[in-house]
């Protein structure tokens, strides 16, 4: 089964158009982290008409999607609960990330520090 050639030259342009688009949106200074570091993300919350900077700390446990889909998960333990957030990666809500600690993964997903307790659940080479 072939493509017309007409119709993969419109394909072609169209994806470059929305390449364009998504280059405006996308923030610059994002590939500063990377799956196992420890990690501060300062988002923007808003209350009524005011607006204040929420720090979520955690361990970064993956990253899925490219260009303006790419998000990536954070895990922390709260009162001896996991939580988990995910968090667009070129959001206008979230105002920085912070990098406290360089962890060295071996595996692009850390889905196994769900089933740890503990200071284990946290502990990721260093």
């Amino acid at each position: 089964m072939s493509v017309r050639p007409q119709r993969t030259a419109r394909y072609e342009l169209m994806n470059q158009v929305i390449d364009a688009i998504e280059k405006e949106q996308q923030k610059a200074d994002t590939n500063t982290f990377k799956v196992g570091d420890s990690v501060r993300v300062h988002t923007r919350v808003v209350e009524g008409d005011k607006e204040r900077i929420q720090i979520f700390t955690g361990v970064v446990i993956g990253r899925k999607g490219r260009g303006l889909n790419e998000t990536f998960t954070v895990r922390r333990i709260s009162y001896g609960e996991g939580v988990e957030r995910v968090f667009p990666l070129h959001s206008p809500r979230i105002a920085k990330i912070e990098v406290e600690q360089e962890g060295r993964a071996r595996r692009a997903r850390l889905n196994y520090l769900r089933t740890r307790k503990g200071k284990e659940a946290s502990a990721v080479r260093e």
